[in-house]
């Protein structure tokens, strides 16, 4: 099996290389050319994906079976700052994949697209746990962007009989994920509390909003299982399947810290618009590629903030 990541230098990127190459693939990724992939088991290529001819040349260099899209900008508070480059990215550059492979000299290239449990939105009350049958109403920049990206990829997958599996992917976190993202936030906050970097007092936002959170060691699990195993033309919920308030979360890393550190409401770090509640039912998934998340909350917060007292 030959596959290629597209935005391989992000978090996920490099989680993603190594589970497929310790399951034998051949693993070719992307990056930016003012970024780096570290990893040494795969070959790098540079790549932007505003430069559909770029791609379209690159999938005829590699021939992959199957191509990961990765390449997005992921962060909702940063949508909300810069929706413009949130929708050349995730919208305009999610077509020039989906185009470059259209044309490519291979005509059975896999795409798996990921998207985002955000997509869903403002929900009814009684939704969840959510199926993927569920209506789309997003509720921020970012959202809209990804169930566009989707909604094109489904598209595509109709019209010109390509092999698109497209997976909404709920919050996951893990050991070097960007601060932009509650886990990875406050066990930096902690970590530099720790090494009197900081005063002992923690920054948060909203902490009754409830959310999935799954360890991207199993999510890239995920994707690598339904390249194997997903149906085409399918999306695909990937979570936990339970939701748990952003307070359950402080608390758990708040149990680990080494020393008493106080919590403050910060006004910035409110979103313009937040959604209460997003949990997901991953009985599709679990029926097609026997996947289930394994790694508990609780490893994956403590995990994270050993990175950050390491690093």
């Amino acid at each position: 099996m030959k596959s290629l990541i597209i935005g391989g230098a992000g978090f996920v990127g490099g989680y993603l290389i190594r589970e497929l190459a310790e399951n034998g693939h051949e693993v070719h990724a992307t990056c930016l050319a003012n970024e780096t992939i570290s990893a040494e088991n795969c070959t790098v290529h540079t790549l932007d994906i505003m430069d559909k001819e770029r791609i379209g040349r690159l999938l005829d260099e590699i021939s992959p079976d199957t191509v990961f899209h990765l390449a997005a900008q992921s962060s909702v508070s940063v949508s909300w700052k810069k929706p413009q480059l949130t929708a050349e990215i995730n919208v305009v550059g999610t077509i020039n994949v989906l185009e470059a492979v259209k044309d490519a000299e291979k005509k059975d290239i896999r795409i798996i697209l990921i998207g985002s449990g955000e997509e869903y939105g403002f929900i009814r009350p009684d939704a969840c746990p959510l199926s993927e049958e569920e209506p789309l109403h997003p509720g921020n920049i970012y959202a809209a962007t990804k169930a566009c990206g989707e909604m094109i990829g489904s598209i595509y997958s109709r019209a010109y009989k390509m092999d698109v599996v497209m997976v909404r992917a709920f919050n996951h976190s893990g050991p070097g994920q960007s601060t932009t993202f509650v886990i990875s936030d406050f066990c930096k906050q902690i970590a530099d509390i720790e090494k009197g970097m900081a005063e002992p007092v923690i920054s948060v936002g909203n902490l009754s909003a409830m959310r999935d959170f799954t360890d991207v060691r199993d999510v890239v699990r995920a994707y690598r299982l339904l390249a194997d195993n997903g149906v085409s033309g399918t999306v695909y919920n990937v979570g936990r399947g339970k939701a748990v308030p952003i307070s359950m979360i402080l608390e758990t890393a708040l149990s680990y810290a080494e020393c008493d550190i106080e919590t403050v409401t910060d006004p910035k770090r409110m979103r313009a618009s937040d959604i209460p509640i997003i949990e997901p039912d991953v009985s599709r998934i679990k029926a097609d590629t026997g996947w289930s998340a394994v790694i508990t909350v609780e490893q994956t917060i403590k995990d994270t903030l050993d990175h950050w007292r390491n690093n």
